[in-house]
């Protein structure tokens, strides 16, 4: 897609007129006086967990904002293949792909040695590894993103709308109140119109600060980020420019000799692009306020380091500056860590408001919404009386462990970066090399949740080497049997709390009577002990908690699906009407195995197990039945 020829304008780019394109947005009227979660802040953690939460309409949740309305422009834009994936469970990914800019390649420059004033192209590389993800990297407006979940909203079963304009004067816990009481009294103060100064209360069971750097909801825990003091400002802008620098519309890593380092990031519409430019070092304690740095001194920088080639701005979308730091606060929730075995968590932070990143590597955006992802699903199952209030103790664990990760890594490439900081200058080799090495990181896909209550053992793992315990489920290509659809694997997986179940079949037929299929589908539909027959509610289908999906060997065409056991046929709904999209073959014809891709062994097969936020949580062999119900029995409860 083409836009901002004339001009930035926010919003949607397929609404011709630009006036139509800003949508009112909010919630009228106060806020409940009671609620399930209470969402502080509308920022990419808040709206994916809002999106999140939406999705069950015997949940109440209410998610509130500092600003008058609705982002319209600038902040983040990267957005990882992770992300990505993670997008397309919401149910928006093909949105973002048609309307986004598709980072495929990086390219490198650094100071000619022959003319050390002016800067020529070091190197060039594909900039996510083949197979990493079936989507790619991609860049677009952080407003637009929360346009995506907003829309999520309005179409739940919650129809959740935020309520704008509540700034968070203060929040109290009960110490008394038992587990299902609305333990957490929080005081807002609304700046609308004749509103303004109206202070509300509002009661919640727990609360989630996703409200930034400086959170309120942190600070009322006691929490506080540690870190690096910021030491180097940078500036940032979206702009629409004439220029005759060759790789304007590729990701563009530049040092240059004397005046720092610049960032290129093209943007969505084909014209608009983002510059980070490296301003200046600043001293011990000194804010970067304090330099009264212009959109025209970064506009200079910008000029000075892209020498041979020129920059002429036409218009500026949005810009700031900045101070970059890595800080991280020490847990993620209310409960000190020599309190963990007698009190349960009420109140969570996520996102900026327990991490800070540079935006050099895109991690802050991505993160923050995979923080969200991970609770999400733990709330609902819990208020949902699901699984055990004891599992929101993971949440934190997991989180800050992967947060610090990438704080590691983020603090290591943006001193790359900062090359004119350093004695010596720019090494490019040294920037594209470590760029590449570390793929996985700026892809979104290296996080790996250690062994835990939720992640098992890899005591199974040889049984799919490629789906890696702890990791997000590597999706693959199949062919879904019921209709000889192309299909994604992974793309069962949507956001809506269920655990999955891929069983992955020998190379029997799958239909024989003493088929190990048959057997784990006999043992999920018959046996006492079968997860699937404890935490299902009775009266909801078969799949609502645990949704079995079954991947054979054979050609689609070769096997009959009237001959699968039934299990694999659920009748659901109102009329028991048939879902025949519960079983899938490798894609032959275009010679792409899923059991090949994913080392799956073919001789024995297997079971893994895949969480409701996408990451593998265990693999079994087909017949371990005990501790299939095992894994399960560590944290869910016994439907009603």
């Amino acid at each position: 897609m083409q836009f901002h020829l004339n001009g930035f304008q926010p919003g949607d780019p397929e609404i011709a007129d630009p006036a139509e394109r800003i949508l009112a947005s909010g919630a009228a009227g106060a806020v409940p006086e009671e609620v399930d979660v209470l969402i502080v802040g509308c920022g990419p953690a808040g709206l994916t967990l809002a999106a999140q939460l939406a999705q069950f309409g015997d949940i109440k949740t209410c998610i509130v904002e500092q600003k008058p309305g609705r982002l319209l422009v600038g902040q983040a834009d990267g957005i990882a293949c992770r992300t990505m994936e993670m997008f397309h469970a919401y149910g928006f990914s093909e949105r973002v792909l048609k309307e986004a800019y598709w980072v495929n390649e990086t390219t490198f420059w650094k100071p000619d040695e022959r003319k050390p004033e002016t800067i020529v192209r070091s190197g060039r590389v594909q900039d996510v590894e083949d197979g990493l993800s079936e989507f790619p990297h991609v860049i677009l407006n952080q407003a637009r993103i929360h346009d995506g979940f907003l829309d999520v909203m309005r179409k739940s079963p919650a129809k959740l709308e935020p309520h704008y304009d509540r700034r968070v004067l203060d929040l109290e816990v009960d110490p008394a109140a038992g587990r299902a009481d609305h333990a957490v009294t929080v005081r807002l103060e609304r700046g609308d119109g004749a509103n303004d100064g109206k202070i509300e209360t509002i009661k919640a069971r727990y609360v989630v600060g996703c409200d930034g750097a400086r959170s309120t909801v942190r600070k009322s825990i006691g929490r506080e980020l540690h870190g690096d003091s910021a030491n180097h400002a940078w500036g940032v802008m979206d702009v629409l420019a004439v220029t005759d620098f060759p790789d304007i519309r590729f990701k563009a890593l530049i040092q240059s000799a004397k005046d720092g380092s610049l960032l290129i990031i093209p943007r969505e519409g084909g014209y608009m692009v983002r510059l980070y430019v490296e301003l200046a070092k600043l001293d011990v304690g000194e804010r970067v306020a304090n330099r009264n740095i212009t959109a025209e001194d970064v506009i200079a920088k910008a000029q000075r380091i892209l020498k041979p080639h020129t920059l002429d701005v036409k218009e500026i979308a949005w810009w700031s500056v900045y101070e970059i730091g890595q800080r991280l606060t020490d847990k993620f929730d209310d409960v000190p860590e020599s309190e963990i075995a007698s009190r349960l968590p009420r109140i969570f932070i996520a996102g900026d408001a327990c991490h800070t990143h540079s935006p050099k590597a895109g991690q802050g955006m991505n993160v923050s919404m995979q923080d969200a992802f991970n609770l999400g699903w733990k709330l609902a199952a819990v208020l949902r009386e699901q699984c055990a209030p004891s599992l929101l103790h993971s949440y934190s664990a997991e989180r800050q462990a992967v947060a610090k990760e990438l704080i590691d890594f983020d603090r290591e490439w943006a001193g790359i970066l900062a090359s004119a900081a350093k004695a010596g200058g720019a090494d490019a080799a040294r920037t594209q090399d470590y760029f590449v090495r570390h793929g996985r990181y700026t892809a979104g896909t290296a996080t790996h949740y250690r062994p835990s209550l939720l992640t098992g053992a890899t005591s199974h793992q040889r049984l799919a080497e490629g789906l890696v315990i702890g990791t997000r489920f590597h999706s693959a290509p199949v062919i879904r049997l019921g209709d000889a659809k192309p299909v994604h694997l992974g793309h069962a997986s949507q956001a809506d709390g269920r655990f999955r179940i891929y069983a992955f079949s020998p190379a029997e037929d799958p239909s024989a009577a003493g088929s190990a299929i048959r057997s784990l589908c006999n043992f999920l539909t018959e046996a006492r002990e079968s997860p699937v027959s404890r935490y299902t509610p009775a009266g909801a289908d078969i799949d609502s908690v645990i949704d079995l999906r079954a991947v054979f060997q054979q050609d689609h065409r070769k096997l009959a699906i009237e001959a699968m056991p039934s299990l694999l046929l659920p009748r659901k709904g109102r009329y028991g009407l048939l879902d025949y999209e519960k079983m899938f073959c490798p894609d032959l014809k275009s010679g792409q195995d899923v059991f090949a891709m994913r080392g799956i062994d073919r001789k024995v097969g297997c079971i893994v197990v895949v969480r409701p936020d996408q990451y593998v949580a265990t693999v079994l062999p087909l017949d371990d039945f005990a501790a299939l119900a095992s894994y399960f029995d560590g944290f869910m409860l016994p439907a009603n």
